[in-house]
């Protein structure tokens, strides 16, 4: 177990303790299943995670109730193109780390049903050596049709497997190309997997997948085209580094938030995504930084035998190492909590929007005043928007209620 929270013992019985209560406000059944999750249960972390996934009523509560017993976890992104090998690689992993005597939480997002919403892959159809085993615990989630296939659900239900006690969770991605980046506002270090023979994927790295690795493996290294998948590999790796201006800008763990990939934060409509992002102390991470910056391994593997799985899980600790000595772990879960805040907020105001929309008639009333000229949608957006932003405004004015109750 190599996070910087971790306690001595087995990752059930790890606890850590934050500053504030967040149970207070829970209701009674949802303090009890709290209670048992922290307590080891594992039926209590599969009900939490359901209720995560479900969005049910309360789950916020238990969210915020879980993050003061979070940080101890190595949290490993396994994404790639579809045929790549994910799957296979992640059940080796989770056996090899419980050869060490890690506990091991997975959490494998798997396409939406275009009917239920839910997973259409079982984990446990793909993912079936570690079956019985207690302290590897599978999950399939659905992407929810999430650019990059991570919801912010899967966000979530890797805060449960950290509060639980898991020294290491590992997320497997859909697997959708490059769209793959989301992957680093949920994982410390992400592992790009490509397959021999694969030029297109190759191909792909460099449209954007490329920026976010902290390791590149060579799934199926046993095949024709092996060795010059891992040669354009090194050589695609070691140009980054060459053409990279920024100290410490390799993978997704710059000292300015952006490291290769500067736009994963940069989605936002904010303009000041890059100075929100770490503020006010980027000077002095930048510094820290400066005399070592990480260059990605690249790697080969054969999941099916588990050959070069131990290598890969070396070069995980690795990081996990770098991240901790250098100050890049904080920096990375700084940007990781503030792109949350912005996701939540995002969504919460887009709820408001829509409850807004209905309360007008909805958006086909809407849309049928503009078309008859009876107005344009920049004035019916400023309807929708506007009492919205002067609730905010008032709240954000201690004086304003008391100045209109004075009028």
């Amino acid at each position: 177990m190599t996070g910087p929270d971790a306690n001595e013992g087995t990752g059930s019985t790890r606890r850590r303790t934050g500053p504030a209560d967040r149970t207070a406000d829970l209701r009674d059944d949802d303090a009890d299943l709290l209670e048992s999750l922290l307590s080891g249960d594992h039926r209590a972390l599969a009900r939490v995670i359901t209720r995560i996934e479900e969005r049910e009523p309360g789950y916020r509560g238990l969210v915020s109730a879980l993050y003061d017993h979070t940080g101890g976890a190595d949290v490993i992104g396994v994404t790639g193109a579809p045929g790549a090998g994910k799957s296979t690689l992640v059940d080796k992993l989770a056996a090899a780390y419980r050869d060490r005597g890690d506990t091991v939480g997975v959490v494998a997002v798997d396409p939406s049903s275009p009917y239920s919403g839910g997973a259409v892959l079982g984990d446990r159809i793909r993912m079936a050596s570690n079956v019985g085993d207690m302290d590897v615990f599978f999950r399939s989630m659905s992407a929810r049709g999430q650019l990059g296939g991570l919801s912010m659900a899967t966000a979530d239900a890797v805060k449960a497997l950290d509060a639980f006690g898991k020294d290491v969770v590992l997320i497997e991605t859909v697997g959708a190309g490059q769209n793959e980046v989301d992957v680093v506002r949920t994982a410390d270090t992400v592992a790009v997997l490509v397959q021999p023979g694969s030029g297109d994927d190759v191909q792909t790295l460099k449209a954007g997948i490329l920026e976010i690795g902290d390791v590149f493996v060579v799934n199926k290294a046993d095949v024709d085209g092996a060795e010059r998948a891992l040669a354009e590999l090194e050589e695609m790796v070691h140009r980054r580094e060459g053409s990279t201006a920024t100290p410490g800008a390799a993978g997704h763990h710059g000292p300015h938030g952006g490291g290769g990939a500067p736009n994963v934060a940069a989605d936002s409509d904010a303009p000041n995504v890059a100075a929100d992002s770490d503020a006010p102390d980027a000077a002095a991470d930048s510094d820290a930084s400066n005399d070592a910056e990480w260059t990605p391994e690249v790697l080969g593997t054969v999941a099916e035998t588990g050959e070069g799985v131990a290598e890969l899980i070396d070069a995980f600790d690795a990081h996990a190492t770098h991240l901790r000595e250098s100050g890049d772990l904080a920096r990375t879960r700084r940007r990781r909590y503030a792109e949350e805040i912005r996701t939540l907020v995002r969504a919460d105001v887009g709820t408001l929007a829509t409850e807004a929309i209905d309360r007008r008639g909805g958006i086909q009333t809407l849309a049928d005043r503009v078309r008859r000229k009876e107005a344009d949608p920049y004035g019916v957006a400023a309807e929708i928007v506007d009492p919205i932003a002067a609730c905010l405004e008032d709240r954000d004015d201690p004086n304003g209620d008391r100045e209109r109750a004075d009028e």
